[in-house]
């Protein structure tokens, strides 16, 4: 079984916002997530189960509203559905292990990095500072942060 996995104790931990996002697709406002402006060097994490997600290294200014990046951390904790919700045909993000609703992924990144944009709710984040990553177990994920 997985280090990271959701849990009754994780999902009631939730704030009203987080729980909106993550466990019932909602979306954050543009512009009002808490991680829209972070350029902190560290890694992003699945709120509810914990599992790497993101890393700073890949974050980008999208000018959308939310939380942007070219390529998950681990492409194996980010499963990616076909969504027809709200009359578009999108690519809804969701954590493997937490199944929380993260965001979508678009064709319109940045081109000399694959060209994907994964546009993610901060709600569904948790940020974890390149200084504690080692004290917090994810170590591993150092050589994915940049020095900054």
């Amino acid at each position: 079984m997985s280090r990271y996995q959701k849990t009754p104790e994780a999902i009631e931990a939730l704030t009203e916002e987080q729980y909106r996002v993550t466990q019932e697709n909602g979306t954050e406002y543009p512009g009002t997530g808490e991680y829209l402006d972070n350029d902190a060097p560290g890694i992003y994490v699945d709120v509810v189960s914990g599992e790497p997600l993101f890393a700073s290294s890949t974050k980008f200014d999208a000018g959308c509203g939310w939380p942007s990046f070219t390529r998950p951390i681990e492409p194996t904790h980010v499963n990616e559905l076909r969504d027809t919700s709200h009359g578009m045909v999108r690519t809804e993000v969701r954590s493997a292990h937490g199944d929380s609703h993260l965001g979508h992924v678009f064709p319109d990144g940045p081109a000399d990095q694959g060209g994907l944009r994964y546009c993610i709710n901060s709600a569904s984040l948790r940020f974890i500072h390149r200084d504690d990553m080692a004290e917090q177990g994810y170590g591993d994920y150092l050589d994915h942060v940049e020095d900054r």
